[in-house]
């Protein structure tokens, strides 16, 4: 915290009533791809994050600058917010944007965020999202549960930023408790926090990940056709069975029962067969992976989160090369237990389930192998080894 405080001061002077909060970035063993269609997901928080550095301003100025980004971003929550502008201020200002549809906002906030982390698929823009969220109900007083947090920092990223994910992300850097998995139905919110072998057993890895050196935004690939691939599965299949349907954006794969799905899938174009095979499959493999979690089955777990990976390839047909090529080197890597791709899988990362006896040896061997295929990002691939944490909070 200390170069926040130096950037502080920097910027704005002293300052009055300073507030810390950290919103750690997630990862999503099982669960990939189907929050927006309504499936069950899995996920951890872990410690590394974005660290806020703030106090209120009684004018309703917002002055946030970043470590991590150039600019520094300035607007005023009284009044209306302005259209995108296309850069990391894009997230502060849907912040804004979203709670303004249901209160009447009176302070702003002035101070510095620090990403711990390169950008690529651990939900960056969720951490952003729900500590900025969480520091407008601080100053404001506005007295938000954690549930609703969710919702304005989801509504924010959908409708504001663009991009047409589920909760998962959010929910994962709100809900998480360290040590212990999410389960989430992201239907109707549901959710439990399971402990590691139902509290009987330790936690037997830490959450390796590994940047590609590749970084891209999820608002520039493929990820809102995948979505949208998903909902036309989805109306297809109704389509066959008679089904009324509903509006494209209204519809969802959790809508339709897998029965549909075997009756149909042969008669349906390759593309989102494709699609919905990858939604029915993952969801099941969620529910054997709280299963193997319960019983304290790593192994177990951790072959699932390869699988995971081998669906996303064949069936969601995302990853780079660069990325495929790290799935394909950590399957053969002592110490491994699972791993796949990190967000969308359109980003530049790649997590892991490992031991931690053998961490010396994983990102040494994980390291060479990657760079003998892609030497152009030696100085650009990086490897980092964490524990599972808490969600955002106050420090």
């Amino acid at each position: 915290m200390r170069d926040l405080f130096q950037a502080y001061r920097t910027f704005f002077g002293k300052g009055d009533a300073l507030y810390q909060l950290f919103s750690p970035y997630r990862i999503c063993p099982l669960g990939a791809h189907v929050d927006h269609q309504h499936g069950l997901v899995s996920g951890f928080a872990f410690d590394s994050g974005i660290e806020f550095l703030f106090s209120e301003t009684e004018s309703g100025k917002v002055e946030m600058c970043s470590l991590s980004f150039q600019g520094l971003m300035t607007f005023n929550v009284r009044r209306e917010v302005d259209a995108k502008q296309y850069n990391w201020g894009d997230y502060l200002r849907g912040a804004v944007w979203a709670l303004q549809n249901d209160f009447q906002l009176k302070k702003g906030v002035r101070g510095v965020v620090k990403g711990s982390m390169p950008i690529g698929g651990l939900s960056s823009s969720a951490a952003l999202l729900c500590g900025f969220v969480a520091a407008l109900d601080k100053v404001n007083g506005l007295g938000l549960d954690k549930m609703q947090i969710i919702r304005y920092a989801s509504k924010a990223e959908r409708e504001y930023v663009g991009l047409n994910n589920g909760i998962l992300d959010q929910a994962c850097v709100v809900l998480c408790e360290a040590d212990k998995l999410l389960y989430l139905d992201t239907e109707n919110s549901s959710y439990e926090i399971l402990p590691f072998g139902d509290g009987k057993s330790e936690l037997p890895f830490k959450i390796g990940i590994f940047f590609s050196g590749v970084t891209r935004k999820l608002t520039g690939t493929d990820y809102n056709l995948r979505v949208s691939e998903c909902k036309t599965a989805a109306w297809i299949m109704q389509a066959y069975d008679g089904t009324p349907l509903k509006e494209l954006s209204e519809t969802r794969l959790r809508d339709v029962p897998k029965e549909s799905f075997d009756q149909h899938e042969d008669r349906m174009p390759e593309r989102f067969a494709k699609r919905a095979r990858h939604f029915y499959t993952e969801c099941e493999r969620v529910k054997q992976g709280v299963d193997a979690w319960r019983a304290g089955d790593i192994k177990k777990f951790g072959e699932l989160v390869f699988e995971s990976c081998e669906s996303s390839m064949n069936n969601y047909e995302c990853g780079s090369p660069e990325l495929i090529a790290l799935y394909r080197i950590m399957r053969r890597t002592d110490g491994i237990y699972g791993g796949r791709f990190s967000g969308a899988g359109f980003k530049g990362a790649c997590i892991a389930l490992v031991d931690p006896s053998k961490e010396d040896t994983i990102r040494q061997f994980v390291t060479e192998e990657y760079l003998k295929e892609f030497p152009q990002y030696k100085d650009s691939f990086k490897a980092f080894f964490c524990h599972t944490s808490n969600g955002v909070d106050f420090l």
